[in-house]
């Protein structure tokens, strides 16, 4: 439906300023924020929904969220995280667009997190900044907005202390990956098959993951662990056991995800080598996954992979 614009209003209205007290852990409300995953059930009002979303927290980490209206028009909130204090405080810039990529407004987006009694207070102020005069009416209705985004957080704080047994579900994906390094065919084998070599770049980016635990055991039937805290405090953890080796041409292996306990995934992996000229080699990854439990947030699987695969390539130069 058009909108009247409305003239009278200011190029940068009052900010909105709303808190809620969430029946959660300071610690889990905080990790709500943390990624798409959850980002996704969550951050939109009623009867919208979140299709796309791209979140890394960190400073100057993404936060991207496509939100599609329940009569079907969408628009982008685009920016990136300013300040991120662990478990009390997140600050985003963002600016929100039409899908030809227009923008409309900014919106300064700033939470705070303290315990409180029955759980934990969250305290949120959104500051904006009009770009185009005939967006200002969005502005407008953001506080009725964000009260029942709240109240979409509360649903989701909920469904993540329920036990894992509600809402079973499971969603199939593949996808295929290719790299070629110049490096030869051994060398490429050796960092996926020594655990020394593997180490240096089978992980989270530096500065955003610690290293808690690793051991790998490279032989069929054997057993590789890989357990690491990210920078929004979630705890991740690959559990892989190795099906078929075929020295410096083909490794197959089975791996499952944990996020922080729960089982996100199970997937099938398989690398093949090949030479691809003097001193070079090709790496193809095929992976075939089941997501579960309405984890389904298989892009960022491939996106990581392609991200561990740069860092494979950096560590041959060693």
């Amino acid at each position: 439906m058009a909108k009247t614009v409305e003239r009278s209003l200011p190029l940068e209205p009052p900010p909105v300023r709303i808190s809620r007290t969430l029946h959660a852990p300071r610690e889990l409300v905080f990790t709500a924020w943390s990624s798409a995953y959850h980002v996704k059930r969550w951050f939109a009002p009623d009867g919208f929904t979140v299709p796309q979303a791209k979140v890394e927290m960190r400073v100057g980490g993404p936060f991207e969220i496509l939100m599609r209206a329940p009569d079907g028009v969408e628009h982008w909130a685009r920016g990136k995280f300013v300040a991120v204090s662990k478990f009390d405080r997140l600050a985003l810039d963002l600016t929100v667009e039409d899908v030809k990529g227009h923008a409309l407004f900014r919106a300064y987006t700033e939470a705070n997190f303290s315990d409180t009694l029955g759980g934990t207070r969250l305290d949120v102020t959104q500051t904006y900044t009009v770009l185009d005069p005939d967006a200002a009416w969005m502005v407008t209705g953001a506080p009725q907005g964000w009260a029942e985004t709240l109240d979409n957080l509360s649903a989701e704080l909920r469904r993540m202390q329920e036990p894992s047994d509600a809402g079973r579900s499971v969603v199939h994906t593949s996808f295929t990956l290719e790299r070629t390094y110049d490096a030869p065919v051994e060398r490429v084998y050796l960092a996926l098959s020594d655990e020394a070599a593997k180490a240096k770049w089978f992980g989270g980016a530096e500065g955003q993951w610690r290293l808690m635990e690793r051991s790998m055991d490279f032989r069929v039937g054997g057993h590789e662990h890989l357990r690491g805290r990210w920078e929004s405090g979630v705890v991740s953890t690959f559990d892989a056991i190795y099906h078929d080796i075929v020295p410096n041409e083909r490794i197959v292996y089975a791996y499952e995800m944990h996020l922080d306990g729960r089982k996100i995934s199970v997937s099938l992996a398989t690398m093949q080598i090949k030479p691809a000229g003097p001193g070079r080699a090709t790496l193809k990854v095929t992976e075939q996954g089941a997501f579960l439990d309405g984890y389904d947030d298989a892009s960022s699987r491939e996106s990581g992979t392609g991200f561990l695969l740069v860092k494979l390539g950096a560590s041959l130069s060693d």
